[in-house]
C-alpha cells in the first residue's frame, strides 16, 4: 500500500504566524499522500472573550454550551482552518478545509453527563476514511478542523488528538499511515524542565511504568492513550515530537505496541 502520514498539530503552533509558517513549510516538504488535523483551543478562548463569553475549562477539556459550540464552529472551522488552507496553497499544497461533518467523514455522539456536562462535546462514532481516501486520490489534501456532527444537525466540539487518532485509524485499511503528534517539545520527555530528555521509544508497558511514576502526566496521557489505540487498529506508527521536526528521519518519540 503507498504511505501517507497524518498530521495533528496544537492550536498553538498554528494560532502564530512564525510557528505557522515554519509548519507549513515542514508539511508541504513531506512527500507523498498526507492529512493535516488541527487545534485552535488559544483563538476560541480569545474569540469567547472579545463576545463577552466566559470559557469554562475543567481538567484541561472545554465545556461547550451553545454559546461556546457558536464560537469554536466559527473559529475551528472559519478562522484558523482558512487561514492553514491559505497559507499552505501558497507553498503548494492543493488543501481543502472541512468539518467532520464535510463529507460525513465523523460522526460522534454528545457526550453524556456525568460528573462533569461537558455539553456539546462528541465522542467519534465512525469516521470514512473511503470518503477521505477519494478525496487523497484526487491530489486533495484534507485539513480537517476539530468539529464533528451527531447526524441529526448538531455540530460537536471533538478532541483533536481524538479526531487524528481515529482519522488515522479510519486511513489504515486503505494506506501504510504514519500518524504524527506535534506539539512544543521534541517529544515525550522524562523530565518536563529538561528539553532533551526525550524518551526515543516507548510501548504499553513503559507508559504504565511512567504514568504510575508520574513521569507521563496531564495531557500527554489521553495523547498516548490514542497512539496505542491507533498502533492497535492497524496504523504503522505513531510518532510524538516537535513541528519543525516532523520531517526529520529520527525525531521525537516513536510508540510501538
Amino acid at each position: 500500500m503507498d504511505k501517507l502520514t497524518l498530521i495533528k498539530v496544537g492550536g498553538k503552533i498554528v494560532e502564530e504566524q512564525e510557528t505557522l509558517s515554519r509548519l507549513l513549510v515542514a508539511f508541504a516538504a513531506i512527500p507523498g499522500r498526507k492529512v493535516l488535523v488541527h487545534g485552535g483551543g488559544r483563538s476560541a478562548t480569545a474569540m469567547a472573550s472579545r463576545l463577552g463569553i466566559e470559557s469554562r475549562m475543567v481538567g484541561g477539556r472545554r465545556i461547550t454550551d451553545k454559546s461556546m459550540l457558536e464560537v469554536v464552529t466559527m473559529v475551528y472551522g472559519g478562522l484558523v482552518n482558512k487561514n492553514i488552507v491559505a497559507g499552505l496553497q501558497a507553498v503548494g499544497v492543493n488543501a481543502l478545509g472541512m468539518t467532520g461533518a464535510d463529507m460525513n467523514i465523523l460522526l460522534s455522539d454528545k457526550r453524556p453527563a456525568g460528573e462533569v456536562d461537558y455539553g456539546y462535546v462528541g465522542d467519534v462514532r465512525h469516521a470514512d476514511g473511503k470518503a477521505l481516501t477519494g478525496l487523497i486520490e484526487m491530489g486533495v489534501v484534507p485539513v480537517i478542523a476539530p468539529l464533528t456532527h451527531d447526524g441529526k444537525g448538531s455540530m460537536l466540539n471533538t478532541n483533536a488528538d481524538t479526531m487524528a487518532g481515529e482519522t488515522a485509524k479510519a486511513l489504515a485499511p486503505y494506506y501504510d499511515v504514519s500518524l504524527v503528534y506535534c506539539f512544543e517539545k521534541k517529544g515525550v520527555l522524562r523530565d518536563e524542565k529538561d528539553d532533551e530528555s526525550v524518551i526515543p521509544e516507548i510501548d504499553f508497558s513503559l507508559f504504565q511504568e511512567y504514568r504510575e511514576k508520574g513521569i507521563i502526566q496531564g495531557g500527554m496521557i489521553p495523547k498516548l492513550e490514542n497512539a496505542f489505540e491507533a498502533i492497535r487498529h492497524g496504523v504503522c506508527e505513531v510518532i510524538i515530537t516537535r513541528a519543525d521536526c516532523i520531517g526529520q528521519k529520527d525525531r521525537g518519540t516513536r510508540i510501538v505496541g
